[in-house]
């Protein structure tokens, strides 16, 4: 997918990573907003639509035979986010930003009396179990967990205003309320719109994944990307 951020592992519908802007194409119409009075909460099931419509607008195509399946694309969307909202654990959350008045076109997604400008993902994930530890002492330890964003998405009409910026100051945020000192996540290594902005957050490359779709295909490396947070 270009679900903008990469999956959780468990979700096979969406297999892009890292893309926070999505496929770079001739920019849309642009308009304003205030990011003073933007507000970051979590999420509710009543933003479930709202976030559908930005995800699958962010990363699948309408164009050609596309079209055909993007219905489908969005249902998959749709009911992946609604599961993880249902069966949200104390260390996930999925971040929206709102906003309670833009500079706006008719295609700005609405939940309620907010519009719904952007979202992200965070949970945590699983560090591999070293040699000559047992896997109850790994599940148990903490320093094999960490906190990984995902699904990173701004509306395709209000990018590059920081709205995307806050998201991602966010998850730090709640992070660090977790216990951590570092946060991770991916990025295809030809989005270099998202990859400017992450490292201009401080995010550093940690690791690169070469699957076999990029040695036989010639897709994009995912970079796995790194930030120290607080002062631990």
């Amino acid at each position: 997918m270009n679900y903008l951020f990469s999956t959780f592992r468990s979700h096979p519908s969406f297999l892009g990573c890292g893309n926070l802007i999505g496929p770079e194409t001739p920019p849309p119409t642009r308009y304003s907003v205030d990011c003073s009075r933007l507000q970051i909460r979590p999420a509710t099931l009543g933003d479930l639509t709202a976030l559908t419509d930005i995800l699958a607008e962010s990363f699948h195509s309408r164009d050609g035979i596309l079209s055909w399946v993007y219905p489908i694309l969005r249902l998959g969307i749709y009911e992946d986010l609604r599961h993880r909202l249902v069966m949200s654990s104390p260390q996930y959350v999925c971040l929206v930003a709102v906003a309670s008045s833009v500079g706006v076109s008719s295609s700005v997604y609405r939940s309620d009396r907010e519009y719904v400008l952007g979202t992200v993902e965070m949970g945590l994930r699983w560090v591999p179990p070293s040699r000559g530890l047992s896997r109850y002492a790994w599940q148990l330890s903490l320093a094999s967990r960490y906190p990984y964003l995902s699904n990173l998405a701004v509306h395709p009409q209000y990018r590059q205003q920081g709205i995307a910026q806050q998201l991602l100051i966010s998850c730090e945020q709640t992070a660090q309320r977790w216990g951590f000192s570092n946060v991770y996540l991916h990025v295809l290594e030809n989005n270099r719109q998202a990859k400017r902005l992450y490292y201009k957050l401080g995010y550093r490359l940690k690791d690169i994944d070469s699957g076999w779709d990029s040695l036989l295909f010639g897709q994009p490396r995912r970079l796995f990307l790194q930030k120290k947070i607080g002062n631990f």
